[in-house]
């Protein structure tokens, strides 16, 4: 049987505070490639990436070797398959489905994600029962549902292209889906293991593999792009790149990371909806009009489901509490 963070180690509050400011700074990971269309979905994955990589490696500095050291060999693997997966592969589905179906499209796929890290974390040993997480997955999947009618079949400046295209853009999102559903559980699952780690060295450390990958990734990137690219689209490429390495990967990331160690994994799975949320929202001032009246009900539906995981959450915390204090 898999095991969740300690139950002392839990605070609900704080946690559930810092998985919505992960949601906030990971939702403007949705508005850079639309930022940057210029560039396809792998020079982006390999800027921001590198980015990330070079950032990280000046924030550890002489504490490398020291960290290299806490790590075997399991966790060195563990590292490299999280930090491909949960970033490097990852954001090219993600760019790829947001320039081919939409960002509302994408959200909608990336908002099935909680359900199936619920489902996963229900089998944790102090998770509570399924059927009190039930109305939660029920919220969730209505208010995805709602997104994605909106998106399907009023194809408008949010929903994307139709067609080939629209196609495209769905495989990708369900490939970024799986794929990000595989590191929000393996990726709790290490935290748990690796107590003496702390939430910000593992961040960084993720970031110096994915800095890694992406260096692997740059050649493959220029060979793809056959364009041609003036000064200032460079230099936008540059500043989108540098601001979601810093935004998303370093700030977001390190949010998370802190997160997964104060919830367990069912309600870790919830969190992910404030990204779906804040990245709608942020589409829509981004196309500068006001939500559709089924986008105003499936923020509704996002929130319930947030807010019945926490209060199936509740009860369980507190006995944990109570058993330790008796």
């Amino acid at each position: 049987m898999n095991r969740s963070p300690n139950p002392s180690q839990k605070n609900l509050p704080l946690g559930v505070l810092c998985g919505a400011g992960a949601g906030a700074l990971w939702g403007l990971v949705f508005l850079a490639p639309e930022l940057a269309r210029d560039f396809p979905p792998l020079d982006l994955a390999a800027g921001r990436y590198l980015a990330y990589g070079l950032i990280s490696l000046g924030l550890i500095g002489t504490r490398l070797p020291s960290l290299c050291r806490s790590l075997h060999g399991r966790d060195w693997h563990g590292l490299f398959w999280l930090s491909f997966f949960g970033n490097s592969f990852y954001y090219v589905m993600l760019s790829m489905a947001v320039q081919k179906g939409g960002i509302a499209l994408t959200s909608l796929v990336i908002g099935f994600m909680p359900v199936a890290v619920t489902i996963i974390g229900s089998r944790d040993k102090d998770a509570p029962p399924f059927l009190k997480l039930a109305p939660s997955l029920f919220f969730c999947m209505i208010g995805a549902f709602c997104i994605g009618w909106q998106a399907l079949f009023h194809v408008g400046p949010v929903s994307g292209a139709a067609g080939s295209s629209g196609l495209l853009g769905l495989f990708c999102a369900c490939a970024a889906l799986a794929s990000w559903t595989g590191f929000a559980v393996g990726n709790s699952r290490a935290l748990a293991r690796l107590q003496h780690v702390s939430a910000h060295d593992w961040n960084l450390l993720t970031g110096l593999m994915t800095g890694a990958q992406a260096i692997v990734m740059l050649p493959l990137a220029f060979l793809v792009d056959q364009n041609t690219h003036g000064l200032a689209a460079c230099e936008r490429f540059a500043a989108v790149s540098i601001g979601v390495a810093v935004i998303a990967s370093l700030c977001g990331n390190a949010l998370w990371n802190r997160m997964s160690r104060l919830l367990p994994l069912t309600l870790t799975g919830q969190m992910i909806l404030f990204e779906t949320l804040f990245a709608l929202l942020y589409g829509f001032l981004w196309d500068r009009r006001m939500p559709h009246p089924l986008e105003i009900a499936s923020f509704a539906f996002i929130v319930a489901s947030v807010l019945c995981c926490v209060a199936a959450h509740r009860k369980p915390a507190a006995q944990a509490l109570d058993n330790q204090t008796s």
